[in-house]
């Protein structure tokens, strides 16, 4: 199948504007609810156990905040911010962590001025266009001062796989591997799996590698 070409020029790939249009303004509501809500509850608990209390976190591909909301149940004192394409997203990401917190753009033109204790990415390198991994993953390393959470599709090597009907908008691979290979100041602390028939806590098959940064 086809695809359009970019909506807005101020977009470098075809996939960032499919997120920052229609499509993302969709997904929106495809992706709330309290049922969610435990689920990442329970996936972050799992997840983050090694890891000790958080006091800060910026999440990349934040979307409205249904992971931000878990971890601030977690971490009541947590200091959240959210970098988020789509418009209309960040605008109900703003209710929940303030104007200031919440950067509405690209995740390559987000510029990193402060750390934070977690970079959190879930769901979201998923859909980054291939070429542009290398530049998304010098954007974690550099805005994390301890800990990378990546909560992706895994496989062993590289494939692209039909989205919703769309060609080139899901690409799965080892992406934690990856960021490893290529920033060595990254170890593997923990890791695990989250199947989508999980009968009390449901997530979609997700893979998720914590990885904490030499000091």
């Amino acid at each position: 199948m086809s695809t359009p070409p970019p909506e807005s020029p101020r977009y470098r790939t075809e996939q960032e504007a499919f997120w920052a249009g229609s499509f993302g303004n969709d997904y929106i509501a495809r992706n709330e609810g309290s049922q969610l809500l435990a689920s990442n509850l329970h996936f972050f608990s799992q997840a983050l156990r090694s890891a000790g209390r958080i006091g800060s976190c910026v999440e990349f591909g934040a979307n409205i905040g249904m992971n931000l909301r878990a971890l601030q149940l977690l971490y009541p004192q947590l200091e959240a911010t959210g970098i988020e394409i789509n418009a209309e997203a960040a605008r109900q990401l703003a209710d929940l962590v303030g104007a200031e917190r919440v950067f509405n753009g690209s995740i390559f033109d987000y510029p990193v001025r402060q750390q934070a204790e977690l970079v959190l990415i879930k769901g979201v390198l998923i859909h980054i266009n291939p070429e542009m991994l290398p530049a998304t993953y010098v954007k974690l390393v550099e805005a994390s001062s301890r800990y990378v959470l990546v909560c992706e599709y895994y496989n062993p090597a590289p494939v692209a796989i039909a989205y919703r009907g769309h060609s080139d908008r899901l690409f799965k691979r080892d992406f934690a591997g990856e960021m490893m290979r290529a920033h060595p100041e990254l170890r593997l602390v923990d890791y695990g799996f989250a199947y989508h028939l999980d009968t009390a806590f449901p997530q979609d098959d997700i893979t998720w590698f914590l990885m904490e940064k030499a000091g």
